[in-house]
């Protein structure tokens, strides 16, 4: 395991090369501020309620890599002081989706901080979230000793086709992907690493009923108290050194924990699935998006009787996705 890690950190290293700054203001980073760091390809439309969503819960400065993105993203980006942006054009695939490019920007400047790794389409939610900011959830992570904090992936989707609900830039994504899978979620452990692995939700019930074991995982540590020893190993799904993914109880009770509410299904998803598919930048060759285009070619509808529409936060704890645990 050691010898992985280190690995990991070396392939940080030389991808580090294909990374070209083209705004650092990573010398406004003070001691204590919070960062988020994300990978991106052509993500325009999703970036002003990203921004102002994170802004608002409190995250104090961006970095952000740009992989050869087409579609303007780069005026939603420049000229801000709490963004930090470089670009490549190197293989998202071959820097392991991007974990390599994300493992070297941490291990540079994010040492020592809290840091938040998601994609455009991920958003953050956490007990007390709603009167609270991230800064008091990380002191509160910093005096329990803890130094991960994990939120399962939650499916997020529109009542009826994809193409019904028009998304505009700016707009919330849950005005229109208000519905969520209560249930149908499997969970197994990873033995070698010891993560949890869970499965399910509305991408295993219609994009891979016939191939449920290869549905997209949905657990995620997405929250590090970053050290620049620290590496992730499968996206944010797995951390190294082993420890670190030790986020749940094995013998009772419940540990705090979020969930990072998934807006990926609105009606730019088709064109996306359909360019990834092309791009086969993603993971086993660009399948899962295969997937995701196939199915989506009869304009299926995710919702079904036993979809939920979302409220907030204490919604998903009484259900058991999230707990607050100890943290009232």
């Amino acid at each position: 395991m050691r010898l992985r890690r280190k690995r990991y950190l070396l392939r940080a290293r030389r991808k580090s090369r294909q990374l070209s700054a083209v705004q650092d203001n990573t010398g406004c980073i003070k001691p204590g501020d919070t960062l988020l760091v994300c990978t991106l390809f052509n993500e325009a439309i999703r970036m002003p309620y990203f921004l102002s969503y994170y802004r608002d819960l409190g995250i104090d400065h961006f970095l952000i890599v740009d992989n050869g993105s087409t579609d303007g993203v780069m005026k939603h980006l420049t000229g801000q002081a709490d963004i930090s942006v470089w670009h490549t054009s190197g293989s998202y695939k071959d820097a392991r989706f991007g974990v390599d490019w994300m493992n070297a920007l941490k291990r540079r400047y994010c040492h020592g901080h809290w840091t938040l790794v998601v994609d455009p389409d991920e958003f953050l939610i956490y007990p007390f979230c709603d009167s609270r900011p991230i800064k008091a959830l990380t002191d509160w992570l910093d005096s329990s000793r803890l130094r991960c904090f994990p939120a399962m992936l939650l499916d997020m989707y529109p009542k009826g086709q994809l193409t019904d609900h028009a998304y505009r830039s700016g707009q919330d994504p849950l005005e229109i992907a208000q519905w969520f899978d209560p249930g149908n979620y499997a969970i197994s452990k990873n033995h070698l690493l010891g993560n949890l692995w869970i499965q399910g939700g509305p991408r295993a019930r219609v994009f891979f009923s016939r191939i449920t074991p290869k549905a997209p995982a949905l657990n995620k540590i997405p929250l590090v108290k970053w050290d620049k020893s620290y590496a992730f190993a499968s996206s944010t799904h797995s951390l190294m050194p082993r420890g670190l993914n030790h986020v749940y109880e094995e013998w009772g009770g419940e540990k705090t924990s979020g969930i990072l509410l998934h807006t990926k299904f609105l009606d730019t998803f088709t064109e996306k699935a359909k360019e990834e598919e092309l791009r086969k930048q993603h993971y086993a060759g660009g399948a899962e998006y295969a997937a995701y285009a196939q199915t989506l070619r009869d304009q299926p509808d995710l919702w079904c009787e036993g979809s939920e529409k979302y409220i907030n936060w204490r919604q998903l704890e009484i259900l058991g996705l999230m707990s607050k645990g100890s943290w009232a």
